[in-house]
Order: C-alpha cells, then sequence, then structure tokens
C-alpha cells in the first residue's frame, strides 16, 4: 500500500562501537558544559563544603541524564504496543531486529555510562568516593549492555524508564536538600517508589526468564541469529538481576537505618533541652 507507513529496521554489530566511541566524546563534551554554565554557578551561590560539592554535582549530572533518558525512554514505549503485553517480551524471540529509536536509545545509554569511566578522572573524584562510583558505572554497562546484544530490548526498556524515574527522584531531592535542608518530602516519595520498582524489576525478570522464555518454539543457542535463548543464559540473566536487585536493597535497608539513628541521636539533645526548661520553669516561684 503506497500509503503505508515503512520502517527502517536495525541489527547490532562490530561498527556499534565506533558510534559508541563517538557518542562517548559527545557526552564528555556535554558533561563539561553542564558542569562550568549550570552546576559551577549554583554551587557558588550556595557555597557548600568539599563533600557537599562533590555530590552536588554528581546528583547534578545524574539528574540531567535522568531527565532525559526517562523522558526518551517513556516516549518510545508509549510508540510501542508491547508495554500493556508482558508476553510481548519473550513472544517471537529473538528479537533481533529494532527501530532506529530503541537502537539510538541503547547507543546513547552504552556511550554515557562509559564516558562516565574517564569522568572519574577529569572530574577529580575523591578517592573514597571512586569504588561507589566505580561499581554502579559498571553494573549500568553489563545490565544495559547485556539486554542489548542477547536481544533483550524490550525487558531492558520497561525496567530502565521506572528506574531511572526512581534515581531522577533522588538526585532532585539531594539537590534540593543542598539548597535547604529542610526540604526532604522528596526522599521519601523515592523510598516508597523505590521499593515497588524494585518488586516490578524482580516479577518480570522471574516471568520472562523464569517462565516466558522457557515455553518459546525456538530454544537454542545461535550468535547468527541472535538467538540466547538456553537455560545457562537465563540462568546467568535471571541471577544477574536478583542479586543486583537484593543488593539495591541491602544498600537502601542501611541508608534508611543510618537515617533513622541520627534522627533519633538528633532528637536526644532536643529532649534533653525541654526537660530543663520545664524543670527550671517548676523550680521559678510564682509572681504576684
Amino acid at each position: 500500500d503506497d500509503n503505508s507507513e515503512q520502517f527502517h529496521f536495525y541489527d547490532y554489530g562490530p561498527k556499534d562501537i565506533a558510534t559508541i566511541f563517538f557518542y562517548m566524546l559527545v557526552a564528555i563534551n556535554l558533561h563539561a558544559v553542564i558542569q562550568e554554565c549550570i552546576l559551577d554557578k549554583m554551587t557558588r551561590r550556595l557555597h557548600l563544603s568539599k563533600t557537599k560539592h562533590s555530590k552536588f554535582n554528581e546528583s547534578g549530572q545524574l539528574a540531567f541524564f535522568y531527565l532525559f533518558s526517562f523522558i526518551w525512554g517513556a516516549s518510545i514505549l508509549n510508540g510501542d504496543e508491547f508495554v500493556m503485553n508482558p508476553t510481548s517480551f519473550w513472544k517471537d524471540y529473538p528479537h533481533s531486529r529494532m527501530l532506529f529509536q530503541v537502537k539510538f536509545f541503547y547507543v546513547c545509554q552504552i556511550a554515557y555510562w562509559l564516558h562516565a569511566l574517564p569522568e572519574l578522572y577529569f572530574q577529580k573524584i575523591r578517592k573514597e568516593d571512586i569504588p561507589r562510583q566505580l561499581c554502579y558505572i559498571c553494573l549500568y554497562i553489563a545490565h544495559i549492555s547485556g539486554a542489548y546484544i542477547l536481544n533483550l530490548q524490550h525487558l531492558g526498556l520497561i525496567l530502565m524508564v521506572p528506574h531511572y524515574l526512581v534515581e531522577l527522584i533522588f538526585h532532585a531531592s539531594r539537590l534540593f536538600y543542598f539548597s535547604d535542608e529542610n526540604k526532604q518530602k522528596g526522599f521519601t516519595i523515592w523510598a516508597l517508589l523505590f521499593v515497588m520498582v524494585r518488586l516490578l524489576t524482580l516479577t518480570l525478570s522471574v516471568l520472562t526468564f523464569g517462565f516466558g522464555l522457557a515455553t518459546v518454539e525456538n530454544p537454542g543457542f545461535s550468535i547468527a541469529d541472535g538467538n540466547f535463548n538456553v537455560l545457562p543464559v537465563r540462568i546467568g540473566c535471571l541471577g544477574a538481576v536478583c542479586l543486583t536487585q537484593a543488593w539495591m536493597m541491602w544498600k537502601f535497608i542501611n541508608f534508611q537505618l543510618k537515617k533513622w539513628r541520627e534522627h533519633v541521636k538528633n532528637q536526644i539533645p532536643k529532649k534533653k533541652v525541654t526537660n530543663t526548661k520545664n524543670k527550671r520553669t517548676k523550680k521559678e516561684p510564682n509572681k504576684g
């Protein structure tokens, strides 16, 4: 039909390395522009300490990236029908052909997280912060590259978009907290959504790797066809996702316990002050 819309599909290959390298250089330049034109001006006005200055720059950069990625990923999901049909994650696997927007999204995601590695040196990150940042950067690279290479782009997209929304809320809340320490309501919203997204990720991963892909009609391992639907790969992917989610929940629980302990410590001096004031008022004789 001459009136029908035509779609061009793409796959991945060795030339993606050059494309990723190019967009990694673009990300380094954009990182420098955001730092110099926006974040540096804001930190001068806030007069932050060295520790808060480093965290403010980190959250500022990630907040821009998460906002852009969330809007872009949500627009891709809005234009596809597989969001409302979970069986599309494994139906007709392997999904070795991608639309341009999907392929470009993954290329830019991998390029951004690869650019974060040299930025650890360019930004002169403190030595004590390098292991933490290096850990989550490598996890992002491994998971996103895994979804891209194993032709699990649909599942990767539906898991990345809500995850990026939660991370956006966290880093935006941290930016507001550095500007005014009384603004902490965003952390409560982040905590609730964080747990919900972890449950969503585990549910979809178990459903896809544990049940869906196991029932596909064409199981097998073929690099040429992009088919990686074999039991060891499914167990490896499910194990990686579950271990990552468990590690994130462990870090989350420790973070909440630390905040609760700090809150209790801050409340004890206040109670002592109020008790001393009450005792003084009781000891004072009535006048009149």
